[in-house]
């Protein structure tokens, strides 16, 4: 597209309309109020049905009403501004029209300045499709715009338009328009990579997590066919409920992702899925999670409900108070455990229970330590979470206390005269012990560094001391059982 072609209707006093939702903005306005508003107050899930009742106009004014939106953050398409301040510059008028409630489109256009109008959805109208055409040739008359848009509610609109621009549309969106111009229309094409930015939001990195569902199966020496494929269906539930968790946390912390410095290229907070994709995701993934789940049995149906129900009350409530985030942290990785133990029907040791509580406590509290030596480089004082720079050093006692915990109680249960009975070489397992003080010890001191990523796991993952330590305890285990 030529910058003449692009401006060529500023001389005929033309309006350069652009749509919000999915044109000038990556994202959805009222998915991301909405979002937004939950996230301060889980009641507006109540308030928002309510408000649906009487239209979507009503659903708009009353999200706008309760979100904070901070438009400086939103995920903007550069492109579509480009070309809004070449027409400005070349002497055109803009206008911002949106099915976007007019209070937000309005807070966007202070924000960024491009536009001489703003119009959006007010109460009784809905500003989209054919309702958006019969406003714009209102009051531009026939012929009077250009109009820019992404979706196939748009056609009537680019229809009654003399210059049809495309933005990020879909190949049939595009087919659609090209047919109804005559292949006229003018097409700002998606950037390519969604189908790695769905996968990047899955986190299918964090499945790794979910192999503490087989840590029944080694711990009971359980390993026919049959126990085998039940505890791969519980990995299988675990890891599409956790994604479901994930996409439902990034979507409730839009606005703390986009001033983190690294969060903020998440696939949701860069605008590169918008909230309305996470939107349907969400239900998506927790439905075939469950679905998993119940093919296995009602008791591991349960227990995927349960972790389910917890990282919900987590990611909506729990997270933001002060050292309750730690606990439901280290609850949701023992819950894992206790999902194996669940699909392959063995009962669990309170030891190995205990074990996981102390440990994964002890990686908790190493996130928050991370998270609050990043803020003190920052230059920020305190987390949305409530803790406080001056807190890492307590943060750092519990983590090292917590892990230490941890391998006093698993020596404890290798002393057990049940395990030393089932395992060939029992005395191989006493060699996990200090290799775990020291895995402990690094962490906590690369987390007190500054050194350490956004989660411990990955840390772990990434780490070429940590990986050799891993690998170490494998053998030692393996030998334990084989010898």
């Amino acid at each position: 597209m030529t910058q003449d072609a692009a401006l060529a209707g500023t001389d005929t006093g033309r309006v350069l309309v652009a749509d919000l939702d999915g044109t000038l903005l990556r994202s959805d306005m009222l998915h991301e109020s909405f979002w937004d508003s939950v996230a301060r107050d889980p009641r507006m899930l109540a308030v928002a049905l309510l408000a649906l009742r009487r239209g979507k106009p009503a659903l708009k004014a009353s999200l706008a009403a309760r979100a904070s939106i901070q438009p400086a953050t939103l995920p903007y398409d550069p492109r579509v501004i480009a070309r809004l301040q070449a027409w400005r510059a070349a002497g055109g008028r803009t206008a911002l029209v949106t099915a976007t409630d007019t209070r937000l489109a309005q807070a966007i256009e202070d924000h960024l300045g491009l536009f001489d109008e703003v119009h959006g959805t007010e109460a009784g109208l809905n500003l989209k499709g054919w309702a958006k055409a019969r406003f714009l040739t209102d009051r531009y008359g026939a012929g009077g715009f250009d109009y820019m848009g992404n979706s196939a509610a748009d056609l009537p609109v680019w229809a009654a338009a003399t210059t049809a621009i495309s933005v990020n549309a879909e190949r049939v969106t595009r087919a659609q328009l090209d047919q109804q111009s005559g292949g006229q229309a003018q097409h700002l094409l998606p950037v390519r990579g969604q189908r790695d930015a769905v996968i990047r939001a899955l986190r299918p990195h964090q499945w790794v997590k979910n192999i503490l569902v087989f840590v029944p199966m080694i711990a009971d020496l359980a390993f026919d066919l049959a126990t085998l494929m039940a505890a791969m269906l519980a990995f299988v539930a675990l890891s599409l409920t956790a994604s479901a968790g994930y996409v439902l946390n990034d979507l409730l912390d839009l606005a703390d992702d986009r001033s983190h410095p690294r969060k903020r290229h998440r696939p949701f907070a860069s605008g590169a899925l918008s909230a309305a994709t996470g939107t349907w995701l969400f239900p998506v993934l927790l439905g075939a999670g469950l679905l998993v789940a119940g093919l296995a049995g009602p008791l591991l149906l349960a227990v995927v409900g349960l972790y389910f129900i917890a990282t919900m009350a987590y990611s909506i409530k729990l997270k933001q108070h002060t050292m309750i985030d730690i606990c439901m942290l280290a609850t949701l990785f023992t819950l894992r455990i206790v999902a194996g133990g669940m699909a392959i029907g063995v009962p669990l040791s309170v030891w190995l229970l205990a074990v996981s509580m102390f440990l994964f406590f002890a990686l908790a509290a190493v996130k928050r330590l991370a998270e609050l030596t990043d803020l003190q480089a920052a230059g920020r004082a305190v987390t949305r979470r409530g803790y406080r720079v001056e807190d890492r050093s307590v943060l750092s006692q519990m983590a090292v206390s917590s892990g230490y915990l941890a391998v006093l109680v698993l020596a404890l249960y290798i002393d057990e005269p049940v395990v030393q009975e089932k395992f060939g070489a029992p005395w191989m397992l006493w060699t996990v012990c200090p290799l775990l003080i020291f895995w402990i010890s690094r962490m906590v001191m690369v987390a007190a560094r500054g050194e350490m990523h956004d989660d411990p796991l990955i840390w772990a993952l990434e780490t070429r001391t940590s990986r050799k330590v891993m690998a170490v305890v494998a053998v030692f285990v393996v030998l334990a059982v084989v010898l």
